[in-house]
């Protein structure tokens, strides 16, 4: 799905996505990457949904947002708690959806002025 230019294009913005990649700012990804308003994507290392560990979410933790928006792939999935303990910790959010609403979630929230992360999965 494409979508529409806002007032939001010097940020990190989803442009387009579908269920093999998606565009931040019309640069296609193929593979699971860490998204932030006003910092380049960076690639995370999660082949799998079933492969996510703690230390996956420490490096989230790390750049300290407000919320995370996790996008569990095609469907759908939930964390178990343990796997965000250091985030909930830290009062951080985690929402979990499926990879195209993680993708208009953020960039609403995005949009509004927030800290977020979106944290997408892509399997390899």
């Amino acid at each position: 799905m494409k979508l529409h230019s806002t007032l939001t294009q010097q940020y990190q913005t989803v442009t387009s996505y579908d269920e093999n990649g998606v565009e931040i700012n019309l640069i296609p990804y193929d593979y699971s990457l860490i998204v932030l308003p006003e910092i380049s994507p960076a690639a995370w290392p999660v082949t799998s949904f079933d492969a996510l560990t703690t230390e996956h979410f420490e490096q989230i933790n790390a750049i300290t947002p407000d919320v995370v928006i996790l996008g569990t792939g095609a469907r759908q999935r939930f964390i178990h708690p343990r796997l965000t303990a250091s985030l909930t910790a830290r009062r951080i959010g985690v929402e979990c959806m499926d990879n195209q609403a993680a993708c208009r979630t953020y960039n609403i929230l995005m949009a509004e002025g927030r800290k977020v992360a979106l944290a997408l999965i892509f399997e390899a």
